[in-house]
C-alpha cells in the first residue's frame, strides 16, 4: 500500500456521514461544542454561507453573519468533530463560488434571494414519502382492524341485552290503525 493510499484510508474513517447538502449562498445554523473547563454546551453559529474550500477531510466553509452592526466571519473544518450538527435555514440562489462581496455591506445588500425550487422539491419529497407508508405502518393500520373486529363480537351480545330492556316500538302503520297492537287486559 502506497503512502498516499494509507493516508486516504486514515482519512476516510473520520470523515463524518451525516454532513446535509448546502452550498453557498445557503443560510445555515451551525451547533459548535464548547468546552469551558470541565462544562460543555452548544453554541449555535448562523450566517450565510460565503465559501467553500478544499476537500476530504480537511474541507472547511466560511460562515458570514451581521451581528449588532458589525460583520464577522468564521471558518469552519467540515468533519470537525466539534461541530455538533449544520442545519440548512434557508436555500439562497447566486452566481458565484465565492460571495466575498458581502464582506463589507449591510442591511438589504447583505441579502442572497431565496430558492424556491428548493421548498417545491421539499414538499414532494415529504408527500411521496406519506403515499408509501412503511411496513411497520402497514402492520400497525392492520392491527386496529382486528381489533375493530373482536370488538364488534363483543357488542353484539350488548346489543340484544338491551334490545330486551327496552319497550317495544310502535311502527307509525300502527299508530294509523291498519295494525292493531295487541293489548291484554287483567
Amino acid at each position: 500500500m502506497s503512502k498516499a493510499a494509507a493516508i486516504q484510508k486514515l482519512e476516510s474513517r473520520q470523515l463524518k456521514k451525516d454532513i446535509p447538502d448546502f452550498r453557498v449562498g445557503d443560510t445555515v445554523r451551525v451547533h459548535l461544542r464548547i468546552i469551558e473547563g470541565n462544562k460543555e454546551r452548544t453554541q449555535i453559529f448562523l450566517g450565510t454561507v460565503i465559501a467553500r474550500t478544499g476537500s476530504g477531510l480537511s474541507e472547511t466553509f466560511s460562515v458570514h453573519r451581521v451581528a449588532y452592526g458589525e460583520g464577522m466571519e468564521r471558518v469552519f473544518p467540515l468533519h470537525s468533530p466539534r461541530i455538533g450538527k449544520i442545519e440548512v435555514v434557508k436555500e439562497g440562489k447566486v452566481r458565484r463560488a465565492k460571495l466575498y462581496y458581502l464582506r463589507g455591506t449591510s442591511g438589504k445588500a447583505a441579502k442572497v434571494k431565496g430558492r424556491l425550487g428548493a421548498r417545491r422539491k421539499a414538499v414532494v419529497e415529504a408527500v411521496v414519502e406519506e403515499e408509501q407508508p412503511k411496513e411497520e405502518e402497514k402492520l400497525t393500520q392492520e392491527q386496529p382492524q382486528e381489533e375493530i373486529k373482536e370488538e364488534a363480537v363483543e357488542t353484539e351480545p350488548q346489543k340484544e341485552e338491551q334490545a330486551e330492556k327496552q319497550e317495544p316500538i310502535t311502527t307509525t302503520d300502527e299508530v294509523a290503525g291498519e295494525k292493531e297492537p295487541e293489548t291484554t287486559t287483567t
